[in-house]
């Protein structure tokens, strides 16, 4: 399958605070995401979109994943369920600390109720504020990429948030012909993963 990938740029924080959240819902930032906790999520949101790329990692992948200093999970709850996530993983360069969403998405039920920008934006403030959390340097860059395997709002949701295009890729990738859904995503009828 032919794949697009643009990758987004912030190179500074936005001016704006997030809009609020509706009181129905609340955001926690997760200490101490646990690899199944992660890969649960990342199955839920994926499933529907064809991320299947983590489906065969290692429990030890993901612990190292997880340990990078700064790594942040926020997760987005309403009626005692995820409705989403977004995933921050710091990246020291030379100039400074990058700070990449590695992953964000919604479940399919929380699609459509105006929550993805929302926890989008909140997700872009934390990124700028993880050394206040963590101890590490200035962040000097948020970044993200997205492809054609993502949601269709995926992109427009990331340049309404103050990102902008700074390189678009194309590859050939083997995907499943039909995205293989949260319950195979998370471990249901894992003999076909």
């Amino acid at each position: 399958m032919r794949v697009t990938t643009t990758t987004l740029q912030m190179l500074q924080a936005p001016p704006d605070a997030a809009p609020a959240l509706p009181d129905d819902v609340r955001l926690d930032r997760a200490a101490d995401v646990s690899p199944e906790y992660a890969r649960f999520l990342y199955g839920l949101v994926g499933g529907p979109w064809r991320w299947t790329d983590r489906l065969g990692w290692s429990r030890q992948q993901w612990v190292d994943e997880l340990s990078v200093p700064g790594t942040e999970f926020w997760i987005l709850y309403g009626e005692g369920v995820p409705l989403g996530y977004l995933h921050l993983q710091p990246v020291p360069q030379d100039d400074g600390l990058h700070v990449e969403i590695r992953y964000f998405g919604l479940v399919e039920q929380a699609i459509g109720r105006g929550l993805g920008g929302r926890l989008l934006a909140r997700g872009v403030e934390a990124a700028w504020t993880i050394p206040e959390r963590s101890g590490l340097p200035a962040v000097r860059r948020a970044w993200v990429h997205t492809c054609s395997l993502d949601g269709p709002a995926a992109l427009a949701n990331y340049r309404a948030r103050g990102f902008e295009v700074c390189d678009v890729q194309e590859s050939d990738e083997d995907q499943p012909d039909e995205p293989l859904g949260s319950w195979v995503s998370t471990g249901g009828d894992s003999a076909r993963v």
